[in-house]
């Protein structure tokens, strides 16, 4: 299906059987017409696989596609590989391109051609594990944003009356490209400020005195700072309905947090609504509003655009409706880069759902449940003897739901800051009720111990200015919320070892 003709006509609700197998069929003509011919990475792939476009029939042959994941982006040559260069004998020999230079000419086509391969924008992975994974997109894939952007909108049930106010970071960053187009494309009024990085937190604080926005968009930790400091400023903020959350995991306790302070700022019952996207998707999704105290009906998908998998973490095997496991992506319109069965490393606990929405009546494909990073858990060493596997996605939910628990951050060390010594946990906190420093470090430590079986190295207070430089705001593109300084263990350069005729071999000579 053409970019432009699917962000022009979204699918009606259909039956999960009929969704299915539609996606299957309109992946199959993706495959064989756009991918395939321009893709040399995933004709390798398939003829290694021994499979063929044709062979996708049904659901069940999802399983056949090879999978894609980060490890496949190792390198800058290896990125270049997942972007489409097109072949212009194939893209001739195309009966839409035939008809196209018939009814419109030559000159139509080759500006076809433009919009759908030639790459005009960039957004990138974040790096902070890694080095950045760079995305490409056509005029085509920004289409593709633009209906994605309007999407979230409507799911969040955005008006066009409102004034908005995009906090994210001016930056190659998935979550502010798709806010920037999704205000035009839905036609509503947004103000984007560049988040801390660039106005800091002043600057924001006088645009929100100016703006008065309905809507507030922007990364958790850093609108949970931008709000504090709101309110110790007086600021009054009574238009106030919507916070929209992107780029972070923002557990129930931070929505709380922040529909607490918006409140302070004079807000109405606000709605706090998350969004999940990724880089490789190159879209996001969103929940729609429901009742404080209630359950989220999940991020709600856009399944002409791409499809969704819940797989085995372990095993790769498919999951069925409404289980747990690992998110797998594959797209079904994109240009520019493409990446096919991505595994997004995330696992969610809920799963994927097709009934209606119990809040809006939606009848699209939802992600229900909370959604944790693979790589969060992590192994630490406690203790000289053994290893104890930390899941950083429980720990930042239990410090989030922790009433008195402002805001905070986890330090990783190694004692003595000793390579080869056991690893400690220190956690930075900000209190918000008031309790005393010594009653509060116990009661965080019985928490850690009784939910985690683990316990602090640390616990150290800080004011909110400390926490704000501890976390990076107005420095970092993402605020630190985990801080990992251990020291890495330098591999042993090898020992050369002598050939029969005296010269080394291996190492450095």
């Amino acid at each position: 299906m053409n970019p432009k003709q699917s962000r022009q006509n979204p699918w009606p609700p259909l039956p999960e059987a009929t969704l299915r197998q539609r996606q299957v069929t309109q992946l199959a003509a993706y495959l064989r017409d756009t991918v395939l011919p321009f893709s040399a990475h995933y004709r390798e792939k398939f003829r290694e696989a021994g499979f063929r476009p044709d062979q996708l029939r049904s659901p069940d042959d999802l399983r056949r596609i090879p999978f894609t994941t980060k490890a496949d982006f190792h390198s800058t040559d290896a990125v270049k590989q997942f972007v489409l260069a097109p072949d212009a004998k194939v893209l001739s020999r195309r009966p839409s391109t035939i008809l196209r230079a018939l009814l419109r000419g030559r000159a139509a086509v080759a500006e076809g051609f433009e919009r759908e391969f030639r790459p005009l924008l960039m957004t990138s992975t974040t790096g902070r594990s890694a080095d950045p994974v760079p995305f490409l997109y056509t005029a085509a894939d920004i289409d593709v944003l633009k209906t994605a952007g309007a999407t979230v909108m409507r799911v969040c049930g955005a008006r066009q009356e409102q004034r908005m106010m995009n906090l994210f970071p001016f930056a190659p960053h998935l979550a502010f490209w798709i806010t920037h187009y999704a205000g035009p494309e839905f036609g509503v009024f947004v103000m984007s400020t560049g988040g801390g990085k660039t106005m800091g937190t002043e600057g924001n604080l006088r645009l929100l005195k100016k703006v008065k926005p309905d809507v507030i968009i922007g990364m958790p930790t850093f609108l949970y700072h931008l709000l504090k400091e709101a309110v110790a400023d007086g600021v009054e903020l009574p238009n106030l309905c919507k916070i929209v959350l992107g780029g972070e995991k923002a557990p129930t306790g931070m929505r709380r947090k922040l529909r607490h302070l918006a409140e302070e700022l004079g807000a109405r019952r606000p709605d706090v609504l998350c969004t999940y996207g990724f880089t490789e998707a190159k879209m996001a999704w969103a929940e729609c509003p429901y009742p404080e105290g209630g359950i989220s009906g999940g991020y709600h998908l856009c399944p002409e655009l791409g499809i969704v998998e819940i797989v085995d973490p372990d095993t790769g095997e498919p999951r069925g409706a409404g289980e747990p496991g690992e998110i797998v992506f594959t797209p079904l319109a994109a240009r520019g880069s493409v990446a096919l069965r991505y595994r997004t490393g995330d696992l969610i606990d809920g799963g994927l759902f097709y009934e209606a929405c119990p809040h809006c009546g939606r009848v699209v494909p939802r992600l229900v449940g909370n959604i944790g990073r693979k790589s969060e858990v992590r192994e630490m060493r406690l203790e000289k003897l053994k290893g104890t596997l930390v899941d950083f996605n429980a720990l930042e939910h239990l410090l989030d739901d922790c009433e008195g628990v402002g805001t905070w951050q986890v330090e990783l060390r190694k004692r003595h800051d000793d390579p080869l010594e056991v690893d400690e946990l220190i956690l930075h906190v900000k209190t918000s009720n008031g309790a005393s420093e010594e009653s509060f470090r116990g009661e965080l430590n019985r928490l850690l111990a009784e939910r985690l079986e683990i316990r602090a190295n640390r616990v150290v207070f800080h004011t909110e200015a400390e926490m704000r430089e501890l976390h990076g705001v107005g420095t970092q593109l993402k605020e630190v919320r985990v801080a990992d300084h251990r020291p890495k263990v330098q591999a042993p350069e090898p020992k050369p070892v002598m050939a029969a005729n005296g010269r080394k071999m291996g190492g450095k000579s």
